[in-house]
């Protein structure tokens, strides 16, 4: 299959609604791009299942490989393997509900739509990147349009958050930069020195890797809110239209957490394995520290903006364990989190675009007068929780049995405090939803709300649909994502094995 189709859909859709005419037309075309896109997703993923049982040896499948500034060695590079596809079909599944959501949009319909569009290609792009300038090009792409969401369609402080958003990540960039010019220029061969499958075979110098690890690695976490440079991201949620959000939590953070897997610990692992202690130990401030802040949160938005930090702090543990549980934990937790978080903030958005509020004292008694929204509510908070039958219990129990096979003290502790993260999580889940949905209503105009039109009940049932698929049957992500996962640990266990 031809991986350029997953850039070139985006890129005429874009081109088509900046042509467009009228306001309905935008959406039109929007959501008729993204049905395409997930269509050509579910087809990438039968042809992979296909090619995987002919050459299961195969790392990479569907490579294609151009020169581009080729004096530098920067190739047009792109392939996939099981954890890319998984993380595709997570962006297509966002950017459909998201563009779904938004259907009412009414404010500059156009460059809305354009822009979530051009999100969208940044993300495929950023996930089939073999190519490490490639890959960062992608990165960008996707940082200057949530600066432009935020700024123009978002609500509160939207100039001060969009502001932040864009200087906090594009510090992380700047890290990610400067980690892969210093890969670059110490490869053993300079000329391919920007690929990440030829890296990845070098035997990297040990100093190199201990001085340029950090920049990699926080680079791409300040993406995911590694602790403490998580700030931006209640800021960002907060304000950013309901579409901006869902896309932010549910694939902009995936970003971060990809790229320090698949880029920093695959291609520097005995630097993973040093600085693993102080990963481990960010992380589990970040679960219990983003578990107590949600508690303390009255704005709906701001909760789980919050609660995307604890969770993200499951992905970045399960990378630091560097066992294969944990690792291949960490990546159905990208991918469960980025559908449940987008399912919420989707919820959030309905509830707000009727109330007009996301303080949770005022609202109250919801789940009479809308009960599809508030039980799309109440399943994003359940599987917020990790309750079984949902993909956040897959998700946070495989890392929680791969972080306990690291024997040390250390990482037993940081284990431990991360399950204390559970109990605190269902105290705020539970709350929020008691106060917002159950008992009397607050207001009487609440009386005469609507509940989920037809689009906001499309959207919602994309997104728990994946949800469910994940929690009741997880063999199907975790064959699809093993075998990329085994290669990471296969170069982590050749430093092993070398030491």
């Amino acid at each position: 299959m031809n991986l350029g189709l997953l850039l070139l859909v985006p890129l005429l859709t874009a081109a088509a609604i900046a042509f467009s005419k009228g306001k309905n037309m935008p959406r039109v075309i929007a959501l008729g791009g993204a049905f395409v896109q997930l269509l050509l997703c579910v087809v990438l993923l039968f042809a992979y299942r296909t090619a995987h049982q002919v050459a299961p040896a195969q790392g990479m499948y569907f490579e294609t490989s151009y020169p581009w500034f080729a004096s530098l060695g920067i190739n047009y590079h792109t392939g996939v393997d099981g954890i890319s596809i998984a993380m595709m079909l997570l962006t297509a599944c966002v950017v459909l509900a998201g563009i779904l959501v938004s259907w009412n949009m009414e404010k500059q319909v156009k460059e809305f739509f354009f822009l979530l569009t051009i999100l969208s290609g940044g993300a495929y792009g950023f996930f089939m990147a073999l190519d490490l300038f490639l890959l960062f090009f992608f990165l960008e792409v996707a940082v200057i349009p949530k600066y432009l969401l935020i700024g123009i369609w978002g609500s509160g402080k939207k100039e001060y958050s969009a502001n932040k958003l864009a200087l906090m990540l594009m510090g992380g960039s700047a890290l990610v930069l400067v980690g892969m010019l210093g890969l670059y220029y110490h490869s053993a061969t300079p000329a391919d020195g920007f690929s990440l499958t030829n890296l990845g075979k070098q035997q990297i110098p040990l100093d190199v890797q201990l001085f340029f690890f950090p920049f990699l690695f926080v680079g791409f976490g300040i993406f995911t809110a590694l602790f403490p440079f998580h700030t931006w991201v209640p800021d960002g949620h907060s304000s950013a239209p309901t579409a901006a959000s869902m896309f932010l939590a549910g694939i902009s953070m995936k970003l971060g957490g990809y790229g320090c897997l698949r880029v920093a610990a695959f291609l520097m692992p005995e630097a993973a394995h040093f600085y693993s202690g102080y990963i481990v130990a960010l992380a589990a401030i970040a679960i219990l520290y983003g578990a107590f802040a949600t508690m303390m949160q009255t704005d709906l938005k701001y909760m789980n903006a919050y609660s995307s930090v604890s969770h993200c702090g499951f992905v970045l543990l399960g990378i630091g364990m560097l066992t294969p549980s944990a690792i291949s934990g960490a990546v159905i937790q990208m991918v469960s989190h980025g559908l449940m978080t987008a399912l919420f903030f989707a919820a959030i958005g309905m509830i707000y675009e009727r109330t007009h509020t996301r303080t949770i004292k005022e609202l109250g008694g919801l789940l009479k007068i809308m009960p599809f929204i508030s039980t799309v509510f109440f399943i994003a908070g359940l599987c917020s929780l990790g309750l079984p039958g949902f993909s956040g219990f897959v998700a946070e129990m495989t890392v929680f049995v791969g972080s306990w096979q690291r024997p040390e003290e250390m990482y037993r502790v940081a284990t431990i405090v991360a399950c204390m993260s559970i109990v605190v999580t269902a105290v705020y889940i539970l709350r929020a939803t008691g106060m917002s949905l159950m008992g009397t209503i607050k207001n009487k105009a609440y009386e005469e709300l609507k509940d989920a039109t037809w689009n906001e009940k499309v959207a919602a049932v994309v997104l728990i649909g994946a949800i469910l698929v994940i929690g009741i049957t997880p063999f199907y992500l975790t064959h699809l994502i093993d075998p990329g996962t085994n290669q990471i640990m296969e170069n982590i266990n050749r430093y092993i094995s070398l030491n």
